[in-house]
């Protein structure tokens, strides 16, 4: 119930957990479960909006988090005191502080666990020279503008801990920000990209070790030898971690074996040692927060035991708990304290400072290690990032009584800002080219059939994965063509902490990276070595995480560096058991779409009905029948050519029907009745070809050549009906024929493909649509060409011939 009016001034009650309901005459919202759940709703919805409006614009996810809780906070709607009193109230904070603050533990957690100190102490003197200007540097300016603030607005404060709160916050590079806008960037494999995280995880770790210094000095008043006690119980507790439970942790790592489940009681083991080591570090007063940190860094990496940990986690933390950090931290954040020309000059000074502090330092040092002057300044303003971990830091100094409300909200406005500008700026100063070497097989079409023969074949999961290799194992043709098979895992990037860790491991010499390990554990890596090593034909297993929306971007710029043939890409849809096709997501189609227009060589959209069945298929037990509707036309020349080249394998029958209009008339069936002849002659000669090329060898027999005269399209549809017994069609995307289907969610398929891929039409047969490369459509390529061995013409075509990118 209420408080009368007549003892507003005596301590509220207690908040109750739960409420009888409003049945009963209760209001959920003077008990602590129901309003803790309005609160994690209002927030989540409100960051999520914000989110989502400022993803066009290529802002991290942090970034609305933290406007999300200034918002919500007295500075805009929290200037409703019947708004803040109903939602907010005060005796509520405390258990919203307390949720905050455990995702907080098990957030800092997720970071150690995504920081290998193994590569830290490989960091080059380059990253390692760049990580330390870009700290001392600004932590002098820290401490030099922590005067200033001490003679206007923070007077009365403790000497000592205000200039240490100050120079960490100011010298602070936020590790996982920088990570994701470097990964959206498509930075991370690159020189710059390299340097930066190298550098950011050596910033990352002498953050702690200052934050530290920091609350145990703002923790005593009274004498030095406390701060001392503080310290040196802290150095104990990092001893014992390393002794006691980094042995512990790595047992538990190797008895989780790889595609085995991880022991539940190992996993509630680990949760509960981040729990009791936040404890001991609070009971010795350098706050919870370097507990959990310290564990995830104890945690061995290698092998599936980190990731099943982040998988167990990191849903519930970044997506629910997180928010309310910032929320909590928005709450504290009043920007109406920011008022008059001292203040805001305040403001203008800090950011000043701050950003001149990271981005001089930096850029001087890049300059003198040899960095190209761009790529120097987008290296300053990355390592001018800030995030969660200065927001850690200034509510820690709120609640030490370092920094009062006004300094932490111009503190908080620098953080937003500096990291606010850093996606724009970065992009406005340095676009990396993308280099590749010019060549001339762009098409499966050629002249001189014995060059290597090379392909780009893409998979979303391990249900592409059968068709994709019986595939490629069709295409081997004869031992005199060389195959080359790049195949590429299409990994979508995402707030997870998952992909985060994924995207560290980036190799160094292109996008996307190369997984060039032997221990990597990626099953379906593993499947294409496997596949490797039991034929002849040359893989390269690759990883691509990038976001959909660019995604092509990779696909299109590794097939340019490694020129392939013909790019393979799966269908946006999969068959249900029901023979149904489910969309995968509009996203996917979009991906292909560009794929098609951005493409720097030929295009084949695999639409999977379990091709060779579910499992590989070896070379000896390959029987497939094959089928080319040929109506004519590049795309129908381009789907031949490849048939072509898989009849020459000894399991594969190849059956070529050509669809032949009536005299005067059009496979197009329009009212004119006249049929196109631009592309009549070169269709003639690639049907010659093919006759010719099978009129005297053994396989005659199995490689059959029909034409059959069709009057209109019902016609058309009954005789592709008769042929659902093949295995594969192969087909031209754009072929000179009426759509077969009335409409299609898929024009990307053409007109023959989009009927041939419709649930109506089989559940057996694979189909793959072809589009030949057009140079004329390439109006915008993604890859500038450089000619590395002077003629193009005579470049090698072998994969050791492309330089490192």
């Amino acid at each position: 119930m209420a408080t009368p009016n007549g003892t507003t001034m005596a301590c509220p009650a207690p908040m109750k957990a739960t409420s009888n309901g409003a049945f009963q005459g209760d209001d959920p919202l003077d008990f602590a479960l129901p309003l803790l759940i309005l609160q994690i709703c209002l927030v989540i919805v409100l960051t999520r909006a914000l989110a989502y409006i400022l993803k066009p614009i290529r802002q991290p996810r942090v970034i609305a988090e933290i406007i999300g809780g200034v918002l919500l906070g007295p500075s805009a709607i929290g200037r409703s005191k019947s708004f803040l009193h109903t939602v907010f109230p005060t005796r509520s904070m405390t258990v919203l502080d307390t949720i905050a603050n455990i995702g907080l533990l098990f957030f800092l957690f997720l970071v150690g666990l995504e920081l290998d100190m193994s590569s830290i102490r490989r960091t080059g003197r380059k990253a390692l020279g760049i990580a330390l200007a870009g700290i001392s540097l600004p932590f002098v300016l820290g401490i030099g503008t922590s005067f200033v603030l001490r003679s206007t607005i923070s007077e009365g404060v403790s000497k000592a801990p205000f200039l240490v709160f100050m120079g960490v916050a100011m010298s602070i590079t936020a590790f996982p920000v920088l990570a994701r806008i470097l990964a959206e960037l498509k930075l991370l494999t690159t020189d710059i990209g390299r340097i930066a995280m190298s550098a950011a995880a050596v910033n990352d770790v002498a953050a702690w070790v200052l934050l530290a210094l920091a609350i145990a000095i703002s923790g005593s008043d009274d004498s030095p030898i406390i701060a001392l006690w503080v310290l040196l119980c802290g150095a104990a507790f990092i001893i014992v971690a390393f002794f006691v439970l980094r042995p512990g942790l790595a047992l538990m790592a190797r008895r989780s074996l790889e595609g085995e489940p991880v022991k539940e009681i190992h996993i509630c083991i680990t949760l509960s040692l981040v729990l009791a080591a936040g404890f001991v570090t609070d009971t010795i007063g350098i706050h919870a927060l370097f507990g959990a940190f310290v564990v995830g860094i104890m945690v061995p990496k290698e092998g599936p035991f980190a990731g099943i940990l982040i998988e167990k986690i990191e849903d519930l933390v970044s997506g629910i708990f997180l928010p309310l950090y910032f929320v909590s931290s928005g709450l504290k954040t009043n920007v109406a304290t920011i008022s008059g020309a001292t203040s805001w000059g305040l403001l203008v000074l800090v950011i000043f400072t701050a950003c001149l502090g990271k981005i001089l330092g930096t850029f001087i040092v890049s300059r003198l290690c040899k960095v190209p002057l761009r790529e120097s300044l987008a290296l300053a303003f990355l390592m001018n990032t800030k995030g969660l971990v200065e927001l850690i830091v200034l509510n820690i100094g709120k609640d030490r009584k370092v920094l009062n409300d006004q300094t932490f909200a111009i503190m908080v406005l620098m953080a937003l800002f500096t990291t606010f500008i850093t996606t724009p700026i970065v992009t406005a100063v340095y676009k990396p080219a993308r280099k590749a070497a010019p060549y001339k097989h762009r098409t499966v079409k050629r002249k001189d059939i014995n060059t290597e023969f090379r392909i780009l074949a893409c998979f979303h999961s391990t249900r592409n994965i059968p068709t994709i290799i019986n595939l490629v194992e069709s295409s081997r043709g004869t031992h005199r063509q060389k195959l080359c098979v790049y195949a590429i895992h299409l990994m979508e990037l995402s707030e997870r902490s998952s992909a985060i860790s994924m995207i560290h491991k980036a190799r160094s010499n292109g996008l996307p990276f190369w997984n060039k390990k032997h221990e990597n554990k990626d099953q379906m890596v593993i499947a294409f070595e496997a596949y490797r090593q039991l034929s002849s034909v040359i893989v390269r297993p690759m990883t691509a995480i990038s976001a959909l929306s660019n995604i092509h971007e990779d696909i299109c710029t590794s097939a340019a560096q490694k020129r392939v043939a013909i790019i393979l890409i799966p269908f946006h849809k999969h068959q249900r058991l029901d023979g149904t096709m489910e969309s995968l997501g509009h996203s996917f189609q979009l991906v292909n779409k560009r794929v098609l227009h951005h493409a720097p060589c030929s295009v084949g959209i695999l639409v999977d009905r379990g091709f060779g069945g579910t499992t590989q298929v070896s070379a000896s037990n390959v029987s497939y029948k094959i089928v080319v509707p040929f109506f004519g036309g590049p795309d129908d020349r381009e789907a031949l050519a490849y048939g072509m080249r898989m009849a020459e394998h000894p399991g594969i029958l190849l059956n070529v029907i050509r669809f032949v209009p009536s005299p005067g008339k059009s496979l197009k069936f329009d009212k004119s009745g006249i049929e196109d002849n631009v592309d009549h002659e070169e269709d003639e000669l690639m049907l010659s070809e093919f006759k010719s090329a099978h009129s005297n060898k053994e396989k005659e027999s199995s490689n059959l050549y029909e034409e059959m005269l069709v009057e209109n399209k019902t016609e058309v549809v009954d005789a592709l009906q008769a042929l659902n017994k093949y295995n594969l069609f192969l087909v031209g995307r754009m072929a000179p024929t009426v759509p077969l289907v009335n409409k299609t969610d898929c024009p990307e398929l053409g007109p023959v493909g989009s009927f041939l891929a419709s649930s109506e039409f089989s559940t057996t047969a694979s189909v793959l649509v072809v589009q030949q490369y057009n140079p004329f459509t390439n109006l915008h390529p993604l890859v500038e060409e450089q000619a590395y061995y002077g003629e193009t013409s005579s470049m090698p075509d072998s994969p050791h011939g492309v330089p490192p990118v």
